[in-house]
């Protein structure tokens, strides 16, 4: 029975269609930015906007809003689902903007109402997240270009996951000493990415310090190190987690090796994308069998099959890492194609793991003979 004044898992639906159309769309205009001829051509400006705000956006404020169960906090992922949409269309050029920016300003009001009702370090954390994702979105909005708004978009992302991962530290506490440490992260963090908008060498350098403390900080504290010794779907989900920590230490070493996350070039694709798709997209497929029922109420069975797309997506971003650092434009792009198929390579699995979940209620329920 769904809680008054939430809504029933149905309508849903459609914002997670949302969600998966910015992921389709941005996948085509990153490979139109790599050189490839697809029909996402016209959207290879808006590959950053599609992914970081389309995209995990409308995931992250549709789990958000499934959360607190208020109907209001579902106009998130609708406005930021609808951003694309308006992207895709080629509505007027402030449109797509706009929509996304009321969406991050729908989602901090929802986590403001979750840090009243519960003062913790986990949801503060949150909270600076969803403020990170609306600073970035009205920057976009007020006619900066992409690169300006990226450092936010980062801090989001990174702090969104980092404060779900303290959260369910409870079975693991950190010792208040690791708290004040991770709080401290948490301050650089956010300093850095406030000083890139006067001082961008300075404040992204402060923001590779932050990504590789709060890498090694995870590393140390999460229970992952403790359950990928298990078996099943808690260890693959732990494999996805300790490997993403490793993307995001890579990613805060390379901005730190770079002199900071310039704005463009093949440093600043190698350090984005090793934020954006070893870390964030590790933490997607390790969270997609937790939140899919979750937000839909369907099962979602483990398979090994989960590890094919975890592979391709690594093996993937070292081909496309290694042409960035080795100046080799070929192995980029393929290595930019390779991750396209293994995001959809993890989409077929997710979708057929719903299918099998479907199915075997059904399957029971026959009659023997």
């Amino acid at each position: 029975m769904k809680p008054a004044g939430d809504i029933s898992a149905p309508w849903r639906v459609p914002l997670l269609l949302l969600a998966f159309a910015s992921l389709f769309a941005g996948i085509g205009a990153g490979l139109a930015r790599l050189g490839w001829p697809v029909p996402a051509a016209d959207l290879a400006a808006l590959h950053g906007p599609l992914m970081a705000s389309g995209f995990f956006g409308t995931v992250i404020s549709l789990e958000r809003a499934v959360a607190l169960r208020q109907r209001w906090a579902y106009a998130a992922p609708l406005l930021s689902g609808l951003a694309t949409l308006a992207s895709i269309v080629a509505a007027p050029v402030a449109v797509a903007p706009a929509l996304a920016t009321a969406g991050s300003a729908v989602m901090l009001a929802a986590s403001a109402v979750v840090v009243r009702r519960q003062r913790e370090l986990f949801t503060l954390t949150l909270a600076i997240g969803a403020a990170s994702w609306a600073v970035g979105n009205a920057l976009w909005l007020g006619g900066r270009p992409v690169y300006a708004a990226v450092p936010w978009w980062i801090a989001f992302l990174v702090l969104t996951i980092a404060g779900e991962r303290l959260e369910l530290s409870r079975f693991l506490p950190p010792s208040p000493i690791a708290k004040r440490v991770f709080a401290a992260l948490v301050a650089v963090l956010l300093g850095g990415v406030t000083v890139s908008l006067f001082t961008r060498p300075a404040g992204t350098l402060a923001l590779g310090i932050a990504l590789t403390g709060l890498a090694l900080w995870l590393m140390r504290q999460d229970v992952a190190r403790r359950t990928v010794k298990t078996s099943g779907l808690t260890r693959f989900i732990a494999i996805c987690l300790l490997s993403g920590y490793v993307w995001l230490a890579l990613a805060g070493a390379s901005i730190l090796l770079a002199g900071g996350l310039g704005m463009g070039g093949t440093a600043y694709d190698a350090a984005l994308h090793a934020v954006m798709l070893g870390f964030v997209f590790s933490m997607v497929f390790g969270h997609a069998p937790i939140i899919i029922p979750a937000v839909l109420r369907v099962a979602v069975p483990y398979s090994p099959y989960f590890y094919a797309p975890l592979a391709l997506l690594h093996g993937s971003l070292v081909i496309r890492l290694a042409g960035d650092w080795m100046g080799f434009p070929p192995w980029r792009a393929w290595g930019g194609a390779l991750n396209g198929v293994a995001l959809l390579a993890f989409v077929l699995a997710t979708a057929s793991a719903v299918i099998r979940g479907a199915l075997r209620p059904a399957a029971k329920a026959r009659p023997d003979g």
